[in-house]
């Protein structure tokens, strides 16, 4: 669901020039013209036939009345209270495989800026460090009957679950939601095994080292899966399954859910609906080690497309941390320590695509947590002010 959202954010720009083009008609009265320049020569097209290389540059504003310091309590990317930062700078090398022959490709992004300080894996960058490398795996095609082929994908891979991605400027908003950071894992290193049966059946299953571990934290591995319908044109279904142990040195405590992502595009606006359930055994981070944590949470999003150049993305999330599992980060980006908590925001977002390759994103939204007090320096709710630039290349 997140690649088909991201094709077609970049996609739909080039299908507007296009269509400009075609509506021109052709003077066979004029005299000839001389021909064109030649367009500048792509090195990296030339040396390395096949080989695309594209990427995008970020960069944000952010204000809440209630930050602790200079942090925006509970946030990732937008976490730098009354600050411009320096957000993103990602280089994206890729090499199509193709899916009717035995063949191969490759799919990898270089991040840097602030944005990679808070994603990265157990077993790479340490800690802080503003770099990362969220994809970086070999693709190896095995053809079927269908014409869609069998794809065994290797390396770090950016998670099945949710809609919103890494790459910010790719999600319906310009913050991300309250799932994205607490409910789901970022990346994974392992072996994935994917292929479309037909025009309406999907399918993922991967063997990982764990959530966001490039070396594993123990002796076991994890399992995630997704099963992708489509009906019709208009409307997708995703559902994935995860089990496995997450926690360092103890090979037992597994953590397990499922997840469903429903879509629906409906004239100029589309609309997401995504809900998560999980839990994990013998929880190291609550008060008694030998209890299970359980965690739920339930989002909805909708777009509308004014107009080719402007567009409205509002999103509501909640999240029920019974027990503080997801929640209880006294670092960089989390709440204070808890016991368990539920908390929730709703956000309003425009997509402004004014200039060519960019968007800018003025945003407001607003946050509340049962923790009262506790929450956002002594308030149970926060409001906040945003704006994100990016440019895609």
């Amino acid at each position: 669901m997140r690649a088909v959202f991201f094709a077609l954010w970049l996609v739909a720009p080039g299908a507007l020039c296009a269509q400009g083009a075609a509506s021109a008609p052709k003077d066979t009265t004029a005299a000839k013209q001389p021909d064109p320049p030649a367009p500048p020569v792509n090195h990296l097209e030339t040396t390395l036939a096949g080989f695309k290389l594209t990427g995008f540059a970020e960069g944000s504003y952010a204000y809440s009345g209630h930050s602790v310091g200079s942090t925006i309590v509970g946030r990732l990317y937008d976490r730098q209270q009354n600050a411009f930062t320096l957000n993103a700078l990602a280089l994206v090398l890729d090499k199509p495989y193709d899916a009717a022959k035995f063949s191969a490709g490759f799919h990898t992004e270089v991040l840097v800026g602030q944005d990679a300080s808070v994603i990265q894996s157990n077993g790479f960058f340490g800690p802080g460090t503003p770099a990362d490398v969220p994809h970086l795996y070999v693709t190896l095609n095995v053809p079927t009957a269908s014409g869609n082929g069998l794809q065994f994908k290797v390396g770090r891979i950016p998670t099945l679950l949710g809609l919103e991605v890494i790459e910010t400027y790719a999600n319906p908003n310009w913050s991300e939601g309250n799932q994205f950071v607490y409910v789901e894992n970022f990346t994974a290193t392992g072996l994935s095994v994917e292929t479309k049966f037909n025009d309406h059946v999907d399918a993922q299953l991967r063997v990982i080292n764990g959530w966001d571990q490039v070396v594993d934290n123990n002796t076991h591995k994890s399992l995630m899966g997704r099963v992708g319908l489509y009906p019709d044109a208009l409307t997708s279904l995703g559902i994935v399954g995860y089990w496995g142990p997450e926690e360092a040195g103890n090979d037992a405590a597994n953590r397990y859910g499922v997840e469903g992502l429903l879509w629906r595009k409906l004239g100029k606006a589309a609309v997401w609906v995504q809900g998560d359930y999980g839990t994990e055994q013998a929880n190291a981070a609550l008060p008694d080690p030998t209890q299970d944590a359980k965690w739920w949470a339930l989002g909805g999003w909708v777009t509308y497309d004014f107009s080719s150049t402007l567009g409205l993305a509002l999103r509501g999330d909640y999240v029920n941390d019974q027990n503080g599992a997801r929640s209880s980060f006294n670092g960089l980006v989390g709440f204070p320590a808890n016991t368990g908590q539920k908390f929730g925001s709703g956000t309003a977002t425009l997509n402004i695509r004014s200039w060519p390759n960019a968007v800018v994103r003025p945003e407001v939204r607003y946050d509340r947590s049962t923790l009262g007090a506790g929450a956002f320096n002594g308030k149970k709710d926060q409001i906040t002010l945003a704006l994100g630039v990016a440019y895609l290349y």
